[in-house]
């Protein structure tokens, strides 16, 4: 069974960095293809970063050369730096997960296992 926990939300001003980390319990990261997702008050929850099959990265528009995602196989850890913080970035940040299929994709429907969410609050 994959378990996804998610952690390092908080509260930052606009401008600001924040790293949010996703643990990997049950399974292997290696397997996994993976991805991050965030979803504000009152909106859908949209994809943001992703990892194909290959390792590159494939990010939403909205956050392109801001965030970076990163994962790391031999800790079954993965990140998602997120730096010029922007007051718009407030929304719970998930992890995401599936076995082997749908790597790189930003589409929620792809994925079968999610964390619980951390919290991002970005200040004005």
């Amino acid at each position: 069974q994959v378990q996804l926990v998610e952690s390092g939300g908080g509260s930052v001003q606009a401008g600001g960095s924040l790293r949010v980390s996703c643990a990997v319990y049950g399974y292997r990261a290696i397997h996994l293809c993976m991805g991050w997702f965030r979803q504000a008050p009152g909106k859908e929850r949209e994809g943001v970063a992703g990892l194909e099959s290959n390792g590159s990265a494939v990010y939403a528009d909205s956050v392109k050369g801001r965030f970076t995602i990163h994962k790391d196989n031999t800790k079954d850890i993965l990140t998602l730096q997120i730096d010029t913080l922007k007051p718009e970035d407030t929304a719970m940040y998930y992890c995401a997960a599936n076995k082997n299929t749908g790597c790189g994709s930003l589409a929620r429907y792809t994925y079968n296992y999610w964390g619980q969410g951390t919290q991002v609050t970005v200040s004005s």
